[in-house]
């Protein structure tokens, strides 16, 4: 084997509640398939943990009126992107837009976009 070549990529985070995160990844993998180094629909997701927040005054939120802190189950889904390639940008943004925002329960879903780099052989 051979040494370990390094890809930029954009490594896509968002936390999701265990009971929406097959629609969100339906709604993901319907705008891109997440092609990447010869794999398609490559994700991870961790086992639930806990989600906490408090609505403000003048947030409709889901879950919780405003004043209550608020723990909800939450599972964390990561996937990556290629980068520094052309189009990257776009498809990264259609993928927030129509695959993340469009799909996931909650007004102001965690979602953290990282440009880092993945080591392959």
């Amino acid at each position: 084997m051979s040494g370990l070549r390094l890809h930029p990529v954009y490594r896509v985070t968002v936390f999701v509640p265990p009971a929406h995160l097959q629609a969100l990844k339906r709604g993901i993998l319907a705008v891109d398939d997440l092609a990447a180094g010869g794999y398609a629909h490559g994700m991870w997701e961790s086992a639930p943990g806990r989600e906490q927040f408090r609505a403000l005054p003048g947030t409709a939120s889901v879950v919780g009126e405003v004043g209550e802190l608020v723990s909800e189950p939450s599972v964390r889904l990561e996937f990556c992107l290629p980068r520094g390639v052309p189009g990257d940008r776009a498809r990264l943004q259609r993928v927030l837009d129509q695959g993340i925002a469009a799909h996931h329960p909650w007004n102001s879903p965690a979602v953290f976009v990282e440009a880092l780099e993945f080591a392959t052989p």
